[in-house]
């Protein structure tokens, strides 16, 4: 092993003991070794998701919204109104319109996640700052979707890579957890107000213009943080519970969890089966059931992403 890996190790062990006689036994030793590479793994992946998000959203910016004095909603929104109104950089306006949100983020989201948004936001700003892109197009429609497009997907690999290039989000997350209001309610009405802004600064064409940008990256962010695939939860209680856990092994090739609840009318134990699966699955599924049990009681919910087991691996054999 290199010796100054090995010593950042041995350092990180005597860190988390708080004790400089901590004695290092080579199974706490390979623990840490296990941990740190799998730190690293992740350091590496969020960084490439950073990385290409940036670069989206700076194609978005330049290639197609600013060159045609277009806007968008959220902080990336209120830099290019104030850009176009004064004539200050842009570049620097993206900075310092997150800045506030940066050090909400701090305290109200963690500390690692406001550094990677900072660095993000740093490298946005340079990227747009020295990037040449070219007028792609200098038609609105196609500047207002594809402008949306590029910018929401720049938006949504970043928050894939565990930050955020728009502090929107966290002013959201932050009024969402002291009041009643949604997320997606908080992000709205933010957006609205920009878009009124809008109006008085610029004319109302630009204004709708700039709400179908809005909605184009917005469904982009959408698309592209929940996923290509939509999965869905399912919870069956039945009499027959063994037949059908052996159904969606063996038939729909999915996995499953069985776990023991009580009936409420009753209190006699029963065995509910749960399996995850993606929504065009869910016809085979309810097929199977269906000729196991059609009086089966079957919840469904919807399933933002999953991670491991069956569900995105080779069906069972």
């Amino acid at each position: 092993m290199n010796p100054i890996f090995h010593y950042i190790i041995v350092q990180a062990l005597k860190r988390k003991s708080k004790n400089e006689d901590y004695k290092i036994t080579p199974s706490k030793f390979k623990k840490e070794v296990k941990n740190v590479r799998v730190e690293l793994n992740h350091l590496v992946h969020d960084s490439f998701l950073i990385l290409l998000g940036v670069l989206s959203a700076t194609l978005g910016l330049r290639g197609f919204l600013i060159p045609n004095s277009f806007i968008d909603g959220g902080v990336t929104g209120i830099s290019l109104i104030i850009a176009e109104i004064t004539g200050v950089s842009l570049s620097l306006l993206l900075i310092a319109v997150n800045i506030p949100f940066m050090i909400l983020a701090f305290y109200t989201i963690g500390r690692r996640f406001a550094a990677k948004s900072i660095i993000a936001i740093l490298l946005l700003a340079l990227f747009v700052h020295f990037i040449p892109f070219p007028a792609i197009t200098h038609d609105k429609l196609l500047i207002a979707v594809f402008g949306g497009f590029f910018l929401g997907l720049g938006i949504g690999l970043a928050i894939r890579g565990g930050s955020v290039i728009d502090g929107t989000e966290v002013l959201a997350v932050f009024v969402s957890k002291k009041t009643s209001v949604t997320i997606g309610d908080v992000i709205l009405i933010f957006n609205i107000l920009i878009f009124g802004v809008a109006v008085y600064t610029f004319t109302i064409e630009i204004s709708l213009y700039a709400m179908l940008t809005y909605l184009a990256a917005s469904k982009t962010v959408d698309f592209v943080v929940s996923g290509i695939e939509e999965y869905v939860g399912v919870t069956i209680i039945s009499d027959k519970n063994e037949e059908i856990r052996n159904s969606i092994i063996n038939n729909v090739k999915r996995g499953c969890t069985v776990y023991t609840g009580k009936r409420g009318k009753t209190l006699n134990n029963v065995d509910i089966v749960y399996t995850v699966l993606t929504r065009l699955e869910l016809a085979k599924l309810h097929t199977e059931i269906d000729k196991i049990d059609r009086n089966a009681f079957i919840v469904m919910e919807n399933v933002k992403d999953v991670k491991g087991g069956v569900i995105k691996k080779r069906p069972l054999k």
